[in-house]
C-alpha cells in the first residue's frame, strides 16, 4: 500500500477507500468516539462498521479526503493488509465480566504495544481471553492467551480462515510476565523461520516446533533466562 494512502484500502467500487484506526484491545476513549463521530459527519462517510476482529472500519472515504480524515481523527493506523500485527482481540475479562479470572484488557493492551511495530512474515492476529469461555477466540488466532485461575495458557498457530486450525497449547499456568516472554519467543522463532505470507497455522504444520524447542522452552531469544518449572507441550 503506498505511503500516501496511509493504510487505506480500495473498495469494490474502485473509487472510495476504507481505513481502520488502531484501537488497542478494542477499548475506545471518549475523545476517540467524539473524533470518529465528527469525522463521519464532516466527510459524509456512509458506513461505520465494527469488524469481526473488534476493529472499527470507516468505509466509503474519497481518496482526496484520506489524509484529512486521519489528521482529524488523530489516531494511529490499524494496518489491515500489511505483513505485521493486524489486531489484538480481547474480551472484557475480570475488569467487568463476572466470569473473568484474568485481566484480558490489560494483557491485550500490553501485547499490542509489544508487537505493533514489528515486521512479520505474514499478518498476525492475537486473541486474549480472560476465562475458559474463550470469547477472545484465542484458539483461532495466530497467537492466543487464555486466562484460567492458575494463570495464562499460551496458544500458537490457530486460524479461522479458509483452512481452519485450532492452535497448539504451548504452555499453561503462566504468570503474566512469563506468558508475554514465551509469546515473544514463539513470535521470534516464527519471524526467523517463517516464509513470506506464511501464517502461523501453516508454519506450525510445516515446522512442528522441533528446531524451536530450546528457543521457546528456555526463552533465550528474549531474555536469556529460563522460566523456572515451566512445563511445555511440544510435538515429539
Amino acid at each position: 500500500m503506498p505511503d500516501d494512502l496511509k493504510g487505506a484500502i480500495l473498495q469494490r467500487d474502485k473509487k472510495t477507500y476504507a481505513i481502520v484506526p488502531r484501537i488497542p484491545a478494542g477499548v475506545l476513549a471518549l475523545e476517540n468516539l467524539e473524533a470518529i463521530a465528527a469525522v463521519v459527519r464532516k466527510y459524509k462517510i456512509p458506513i461505520t462498521k465494527i469488524t469481526s476482529g473488534h476493529r472499527l472500519a470507516l468505509v466509503g472515504i474519497e481518496k482526496d479526503d484520506i489524509e484529512k480524515v486521519w489528521a482529524d481523527l488523530d489516531m494511529n493506523i490499524g494496518r489491515a493488509t500489511e505483513l505485521c500485527l493486524h489486531y489484538v482481540q480481547a474480551c472484557p475479562g475480570m475488569a467487568v465480566c463476572g466470569f473473568g479470572v484474568q485481566d484480558s484488557l490489560g494483557m491485550g493492551v500490553e501485547v499490542e504495544r509489544l508487537f505493533a511495530e514489528k515486521g512479520l512474515p505474514a499478518k498476525l492476529k492475537i486473541g486474549v481471553s480472560g476465562c475458559p469461555f474463550c470469547c477472545g477466540e484465542s484458539y483461532l488466532r495466530d497467537a492466543g492467551l487464555l486466562g484460567k485461575k492458575n494463570g495464562w495458557t499460551l496458544i500458537f498457530g490457530g486460524n479461522s480462515g479458509r483452512n481452519p486450525r485450532i492452535g497448539d497449547v504451548i504452555a499453561e499456568d503462566l504468570s503474566k510476565e512469563d506468558a508475554i516472554r514465551l509469546m515473544e519467543s514463539c513470535v521470534a522463532c516464527y519471524m526467523e523461520n517463517g516464509k513470506k505470507k506464511e501464517r502461523t497455522s501453516r508454519f506450525m504444520d510445516r515446522f512442528r516446533w522441533r528446531r524451536s524447542r530450546r528457543w521457546c522452552c528456555e526463552g533465550k531469544r528474549v531474555s536469556g533466562t529460563p522460566i523456572p518449572g515451566l512445563s511445555l507441550n511440544f510435538y515429539a
